[in-house]
């Protein structure tokens, strides 16, 4: 009814009058409905219609309010998420404080995380957010995001954002390389070192906890890609190559150190059984990961440790499955 009357010609005041009436009540009578059902997807539509009609920065801030409110009630509204992306990008383009706004936003998500556990809409929302953030804000969130995180270990979901804003920082770090940035990219190179060493103090402190291995193993790779391309047929002794072995038999030492930390813990407790199949798997799939030209350089670290005594030792029940792939290794 209200697109029938914006189209008519000639609209007397009274007919305009009654026109805005109508308005008003749709959208009280929609803010009603959504609170009673919130995934009521016809009266979300209505409000966006009516919104984008008058696009009034005060009538997007006032659904960005009603949103919050029904995720107050309903944290997990697929809908009430989808409705605050609308809006957020609807007013990307003519928003003077819309970085303040994507700030606002990050921390509402936190906050309603805290309350509703392994909420991934809400994670999901978050994630949507970093395309519209700047370079400066995406580390922001790195050191913001970190405190939650350690006290959150099981969330699968915290890690699965910091991993996404990590691929925002490599992926700016791709465009310096092309616009010869070079002391941006030593510092991008610095937040992945941080974050393996981060994450590794998690890992000794909470044991047997997937999504920190399952984190260490994007982190690895970003490490492994950091790392030029060294070709087969190149010296083993030229300047280059030698300090890109030296560099990744650094890591190598290191990850394997703490696979032994974690094999030979306690094994009383599920937690620590869990810890040595985690870092078990983790170090098999490394192998796996590594470039060809440095593939010996992990083969022969596996070798010094042991490999297989270890993984008999830790999971007895999978030594068929490890002995499988541990054929493999000595080949």
């Amino acid at each position: 009814m209200c697109g029938n009357q914006s189209d008519k010609v000639g609209i007397s005041l009274p007919a305009l009058a009654s026109h805005d009436h109508l308005e008003s009540i749709l959208l009280r009578h929609s803010r009603s409905l959504l609170l009673l059902s919130c995934d009521f997807m016809t009266a979300w539509n209505c409000r966006k219609l009516l919104v984008s009609k008058k696009k009034q920065i005060s009538m997007f801030s006032d659904e960005l309010l009603l949103s919050e409110l029904v995720l107050s009630c309903s944290p997990k509204s697929e809908q009430a998420w989808s409705h605050r992306r609308w809006v957020i990008k609807s007013i990307s383009a003519n928003c003077s404080n819309f970085q303040e706004i994507l700030g606002k936003e990050s921390e509402l998500v936190e906050k309603i995380a805290e309350r509703s556990k392994m909420n991934y809409r809400a994670w999901n929302h978050r994630c949507w957010l970093i395309s519209y953030m700047t370079n400066e804000q995406v580390l922001s969130e790195m050191k913001k995001s970190r405190s939650w995180a350690a006290l959150h270990v099981s969330d699968n979901s915290c890690f699965h954002y910091r991993r996404r804003l990590l691929q925002k920082i490599v992926k700016d770090r791709s465009y310096a390389e092309e616009t010869a940035s070079y002391g941006h990219n030593a510092d991008i190179v610095q937040v992945v070192k941080d974050e393996l060493h981060w994450n590794e103090t998690l890992i000794k402190r909470y044991v047997g906890r997937e999504a920190l291995w399952l984190h260490r193993r994007f982190l690895s790779m970003c490490w492994i890609n950091s790392f030029p391309t060294v070709s087969s047929d190149e010296s083993y002794h030229s300047k280059e190559a030698t300090s890109i072995y030296h560099d990744f038999g650094t890591f190598l030492q290191n990850e394997l150190c703490l696979l032994q930390a974690s094999t030979f813990a306690d094994d009383d407790y599920g937690d620590f059984q869990a810890q040595a199949t985690y870092s078990a798997s983790y170090i098999l799939w490394l192998k796996v990961q590594v470039p060809k030209p440095l593939e010996n350089e992990l083969l022969e670290k596996i070798r010094e440790v042991d490999l297989k005594t270890l993984l008999d030792k830790s999971c007895p029940e999978r030594s068929s499955l490890f002995n499988y792939f541990m054929s493999y290794i000595a080949m």
